[in-house]
């Protein structure tokens, strides 16, 4: 299994659609990228006391292709345009390899 993190950077006052991003936008990521050997995607707000990650989405897949895969996809641009609705911030996106 391979892990990507996206981290959105922000402060208090960075406008940032919760409701959506857990109820929309997870939903559109298992819908679009499944095919492509997603496992699970599941997101959650870190506490925090000043700027710094705002929001973090979790997303596994089955191995380093199917991740690739799902990234390459025609669905990801549907994926992309759905965060501009969450929010204004540029996520960044990690690979966590496997131990």
């Amino acid at each position: 299994m391979i892990t990507m993190l996206v981290t959105y950077a922000g402060d208090a006052d960075t406008p940032f659609d919760r409701d959506h991003w857990i109820n929309v936008h997870f939903p559109l990521v298992r819908e679009s990228w499944a095919p492509y050997g997603l496992i699970s995607a599941a997101g959650f707000f870190p506490q925090a006391d000043g700027a710094g990650p705002i929001a973090v989405g979790v997303v596994n897949f089955r191995d380093m292709a199917a991740m690739e895969a799902a990234l390459q996809a025609p669905e990801t641009a549907r994926v992309m345009a759905d965060v501009a609705i969450v929010t204004a911030v540029q996520p960044q996106r990690s690979v966590l390899q496997p131990l």
